[in-house]
Order: structure tokens, then C-alpha cells, then sequence
């Protein structure tokens, strides 16, 4: 069964974030709470942990998981930023977009679409944020959903419901009202809306 720990979503107590990034380390799952909902993730450079994810997904191996990362100058090291998508990253992280850039030769094969390109986010919450700093590595992103159902959950207790005999570890950081990132490609200086979530879209139109 998978350990609950209760981290503050504003406060983030280090200690708890350093048992949760030593378990990502050691190739765990964990789920964690995200601005957009609680999602399930691991470290991106550990592919028996990403082949673990899409068991607990039930995902088809040929749709790869967007990531996040720590900052706008971690995103440039997995993707490649042209001027406008630096400029319309910069103003609007971090938040509940993902931007779809083509990758660079550091993003694993099992993360790569087959045009090579990634989804990549910089969510706007502490707890995310202040794991994936000290991982200091790129942290998988997908919502703690089952693949063929769209009904995301609200709090941990759900996903423990759902997968509490599958990850390694469940942060609580209280409710959390789902709905999905707003996804946007970058890969031409077009920004064109892939999927319409949370956030407002104005600044890409």
C-alpha cells in the first residue's frame, strides 16, 4: 500500500520533500498534487519507472507522457525555444499550460513523440515545483486518472482509491479542483490551442 504523507500546499516542509524525491530517485511512483489536479509521476530518466507508469495508466505505449520542469531555463535543455515561445513562456509561467516544443537530444526515447516533439509544463505549486528542484530532474506529468476515464479526482483519498496499491507514495496537499492544462504548441511561431483547460488562452491568440 502506498504511504500518505500531508505536505502544506504554500509551506512545503523540505524533510517531506526530500523523502519524496528519494523515492523518485530509487525509480519510485508518486502522487502529487499539481495547479491543474493530482497527477502521477516519476523521474523521466528512469525508464522502468516510466514503463511502471504506463501500466498504472493502462496507457498505450505509443502516446508518450508530457513532464515538468523546475523553470523556464530547465524547459530550454528539453526542448527547443524559439524567440516567441520564450517570450509567451516567460510571461505565462509558471501555470497550467503545457507547451508542445520539438526535443532536444537530452529527453529520453520513451518520452519523445515519434516527430520528436514533447509536451513540457512548469506548474504553478509549491509542493511540484520544490520536488522537481530537488530532484533536479525533469518529473513525469500525467493526471492520476485511469487512461479511458475522464472523471479526475479531487483529493488523496481518491487516489488512494484508485492507486494506492500501485505507487510508492501519496502526497495530500488537500482538494484540489480538477481541470486538465491548457495545451499549446510552440513548434512554429504560430502559437496554435491543441486543447482548451485551465488558464486563460488570450496571450495565445
Amino acid at each position: 500500500m502506498a504511504k500518505i504523507v500531508s505536505i502544506n500546499p504554500s509551506n512545503p516542509q523540505p524533510r517531506l520533500i526530500a523523502q519524496a524525491v528519494e523515492i523518485l530517485r530509487h525509480g519510485g511512483v508518486i502522487c502529487y498534487p499539481t495547479d491543474t489536479m493530482y497527477g502521477i509521476g516519476c523521474d523521466i530518466f528512469n525508464q522502468k519507472a516510466v514503463k511502471r507508469v504506463y501500466q498504472i495508466k493502462r496507457r498505450p505505449k505509443n502516446k508518450p507522457f508530457s513532464f515538468m520542469c523546475a523553470s523556464l531555463t530547465n524547459i530550454s535543455h528539453y526542448g527547443h525555444v524559439g524567440n516567441t515561445a520564450y517570450r509567451l513562456m516567460r510571461k505565462n509561467l509558471p501555470g497550467p499550460y503545457t507547451f508542445v516544443l520539438s526535443g532536444t537530444k537530452l529527453v529520453p526515447k520513451i518520452m519523445l513523440t515519434k516527430q520528436k516533439t514533447v509536451g513540457i509544463r512548469v506548474p504553478d505549486h509549491p509542493v511540484c515545483l520544490a520536488i522537481i528542484e530537488a530532484l533536479e530532474n525533469p518529473l513525469l506529468n500525467t493526471s492520476a486518472t485511469f487512461e479511458d476515464d475522464e472523471q479526475p479526482v479531487s483529493t488523496c483519498y481518491d487516489v488512494d482509491e484508485l492507486f494506492g496499491k500501485q505507487v510508492d507514495l501519496i502526497i495530500d496537499s488537500g482538494e484540489i479542483i480538477p481541470q486538465p492544462s491548457t495545451v499549446i504548441s510552440l513548434l512554429t511561431d504560430e502559437p496554435e490551442i491543441l486543447r482548451e483547460g485551465k488558464g486563460d488562452i488570450t496571450p495565445f491568440l
